[in-house]
This record gives C-alpha cells, sequence and structure tokens, in this order.
C-alpha cells in the first residue's frame, strides 16, 4: 500500500504501525460506516418494514456510539487501546449479526445499539490513538495513509456485502465478515498496536534521539481548560463544521445506493459507490500535497467540501438519460468522503494546544457521531416527503441533493470563519 511519502529507517517500528492503522480503519469504515446503508436496503427487502423505520435504525447505529468516544480516552487509560481495538471488533460483529437475523423492529434497534457502541473503538479517535505516539511532523501523511484505510473499505465492502447478501443471504455475509475481523484485529492489536515507542526505545517521526517533541499550535495558542474550550471559536467551527459536513455527507451515503439501484441496477450501483470511495483516497492525497506545501489546514478543508456540493449539484441534474453527470457528481461528492475525518485531527493539532488535542478529537467526532447520526432518518423522511423514495434518481430527488449541496457549503464556511487569523 502506498505510504505518501514517509521515509522511515528500516528499524522504525512506525511504518508497521501505519500499516496496522490502514487495516484497522478498512475494517471500521467497511463494516460500520459504508455496511449500514446496505444493511438498510438488505433489511428492507427482506423484511418489507418501512424505510423510515429501518432509517432509525442506521440513526440508533451511529447515535449509539457517541458516549462511548466521549469516554474512549477512559478507556484507553484503563485497558489500553489494543484491548479496546480487540473487544470493539467483537461487540461490532455481534451486533452486525443481530442486524441479519431480527424478525422484529426492537431486534433491529437492539442490534443497531450494539453495532453502533462496537464500531466506534476502530473508528477516526482508534486511528489517531494509534498513530500519534509515532508521528508528530509527519502526522498529515501518516494519518493520510492510515486513512485511506477507510476509503478501500469503501471501495471492497460496499459491493462485497452486496455480493455476499445476494449470493448466500444476510446472515451468512455478517458471519463470514464478523469472523474474519475479529481475528485480523486481535492479531494487529496483539502484535502492533500493544506496543509503544518506549518499548522499542524508538521516537516520534523516526528520530533516533528524541530531539522533537509536541509541537505547540502554530499560532501559539495557550491551553483551555474547562469550559474555555467549549467557548472557543476555534473549537465550535471546527466541531461545526465537521458535524455539518458529516450530516450532509452520512445523509447522501445513507440512501444514495437505494437512489441508484432502480437506475442502474444493483451491482452496477454497489460499484457505483465503491468507485465514490476510490476517489476519497485520490482527494485525500491532493490534501496532503497541499498541507506539504503550508496549505492552511481549514482553507484546504474548505475546498473539499466545496468540491462535495459540486458532486452533490451535479448528482441534483441527473436522471435516468444523463449517468454521465452522475457518474461525475458521485466521484466529486466521493473525493471529499475521506478528508471530512482525516483533516479536523490535523486541523485540531495546528490550532491547539498540545495538551487539548486529544479532548478536541474526542470531542468533535462525538459531536459530529451524535449530529450525523439523525442523518439517515431525517434524509430518509425528506425523501417520503418529496415522494422520491422508490423513484430512483430524478427530477424527484431535486430537493434531496439541493439539501445535501446546502449542508456542505455551509460546512465550508464553517472551517472558513473559524481561522484564527481571520
Amino acid at each position: 500500500m502506498p505510504t505518501l511519502g514517509l521515509s522511515r529507517p528500516p528499524r522504525d517500528f512506525g511504518v508497521s504501525v501505519v500499516r496496522a492503522a490502514f487495516v484497522l480503519a478498512l475494517f471500521g469504515w467497511g463494516v460500520g460506516f459504508y455496511g449500514p446503508p446496505v444493511f438498510l436496503h438488505a433489511v428492507v427487502q427482506r423484511t418489507g418494514w418501512s424505510l423510515d423505520l429501518v432509517s432509525t435504525a442506521v440513526t440508533l447505529h451511529f447515535l449509539s456510539g457517541t458516549l462511548v468516544i466521549v469516554c474512549l480516552p477512559r478507556l484507553y487509560r484503563w485497558i489500553g487501546v489494543a484491548t479496546s481495538i480487540a473487544v470493539g471488533s467483537i461487540v461490532t460483529a455481534l451486533g452486525v449479526w443481530g442486524w441479519s437475523i431480527a424478525v422484529d423492529p426492537w431486534q433491529l434497534f437492539a442490534a443497531a445499539l450494539v453495532s453502533g457502541a462496537g464500531w466506534v473503538t476502530l473508528g477516526a479517535v482508534a486511528v489517531n490513538a494509534v498513530i500519534s505516539p509515532w508521528f508528530v511532523r509527519t502526522r498529515p501523511a501518516a494519518l493520510a495513509t492510515a486513512y485511506n484505510g477507510a476509503s478501500v473499505g469503501g471501495v471492497i465492502f460496499s459491493p462485497l456485502w452486496v455480493a455476499l447478501i445476494g449470493w448466500a443471504g444476510f446472515t451468512w455475509a455478517a458471519t463470514a465478515i464478523g469472523v474474519t475481523m475479529i481475528v485480523v484485529l486481535a492479531l494487529i492489536a496483539r502484535r502492533i498496536f500493544a506496543i509503544s515507542p518506549e518499548s522499542l526505545g524508538q521516537f516520534p517521526d523516526g528520530n533516533l534521539a528524541a530531539t522533537l517533541s509536541e509541537p505547540s499550535a502554530a499560532n501559539g495558542a495557550r491551553s483551555l481548560q474547562g469550559t474555555r474550550l467549549l467557548r472557543d471559536r476555534a473549537f465550535l467551527t471546527l466541531a461545526a463544521g465537521m458535524a455539518i459536513g458529516l450530516f450532509a455527507q452520512v445523509g447522501l451515503v445513507a440512501h444514495l445506493y437505494s437512489l441508484m439501484a432502480p437506475v442502474l441496477g444493483s451491482q452496477p450501483a454497489g460499484l457505483m459507490i465503491g468507485g465514490a470511495t476510490a476517489c476519497a483516497i485520490l482527494g485525500r492525497s491532493v490534501a496532503v500535497r497541499l498541507l506539504q506545501r503550508n496549505a492552511g489546514r481549514r482553507r484546504v478543508a474548505a475546498a473539499a467540501y466545496g468540491v462535495q456540493a459540486a458532486g452533490s449539484l451535479l448528482l441534483l441534474v441527473s436522471d435516468p438519460s444523463r449517468k454521465g453527470l452522475m457518474l461525475l457528481g458521485v466521484f466529486l461528492f466521493g473525493s471529499g468522503i475521506g478528508n471530512a475525518t482525516s483533516l479536523p485531527p490535523l486541523i485540531a493539532q495546528n490550532d491547539f494546544a498540545t495538551h487539548d488535542v486529544p479532548r478536541v478529537i474526542a470531542l468533535t467526532v462525538a459531536v459530529g457521531q451524535a449530529t450525523y447520526a439523525f442523518a439517515p432518518a431525517v434524509f430518509g423522511a425528506l425523501l417520503v416527503a418529496i415522494g422520491a423514495a422508490d423513484a430512483g434518481i430524478g427530477t424527484q430527488s431535486i430537493g434531496f441533493f439541493a439539501a445535501a449541496a446546502g449542508l456542505q457549503f455551509t460546512a465550508a464556511l464553517c472551517f472558513l470563519w473559524g481561522r484564527r487569523e481571520a
């Protein structure tokens, strides 16, 4: 897999950590983030339950992890990052298996609670936690490489879930993928994530001596204790930008497959979703290059959401006779998927004092997830209200994509507004 310019001495274990974090993100997002949109479609087709009801289960899946995210720093101090990842993989697998066997709505909601609580231990906070001890100066490149696993997870798992469910059924697919995830993540958690730089006598960024310490924010920001952080403009705009952008992104991703399937067919629609996430790798690579040229991190985040909004607008004017526009729209939207999660931790590293960064990351991710948890239900209700739930992409879905584009532009403005030099 690419390392995006990471250069380390052969004995530097950090390279192995990045590769393992790539695999962690691959399973975390492939199962916990890109899986639910396919689960939604599978459950509706299997049970005949309403779109509103199953969309609410997807919302519950994302919402249930919010409290877990806030508690992750404490959990890491209690049982360690490696153990929390191993246990989280088991919880996630059990929850997804519960989705596949639910015969009553309450069982579906119970499964969503479990799967949501589990997958956040494999998500953004976990990736940042395993990367941060090993990289400081080169953290943007390290995180970008690790987060590419999330994009590859979408490329692989979106069509894989569709194919396995169609071939052998949801229960068999959930069992096979769940067992594989548990074995792989438990193995790398024990052999890689359980090891610290200090235990190997190594230092961040492959240095041979501890000559580099974690720098303070570039603007000399002071630590914001207690509730001072919650009143800080940089924090509020970072949290708002991430939350609003992810709300639009998750709402669109949750229903995009169901909108494209009537027009393109099930398998091509799954491949299209996979292609969108592949574009996230390209989008993240472009972002890293801009950051290496000292482009403002907030400006890069705003630009990424601007490109996503352009993609949503192209989907707005698409219909079955304009599949080329549909393809371009999906890929432009996909180019920003990865940056939505990888850029905020880098902005936090740049804008806040070192002591505050872990808390800022956990809080922004929690706020983002608590917000975007409602996106599948809200966007699902919007589709029902405008009569586009079963119509596919076309004139009836204009309001759906207009809402997504408006939110993406708003997210871009939030990131720009929070610049400390503004």
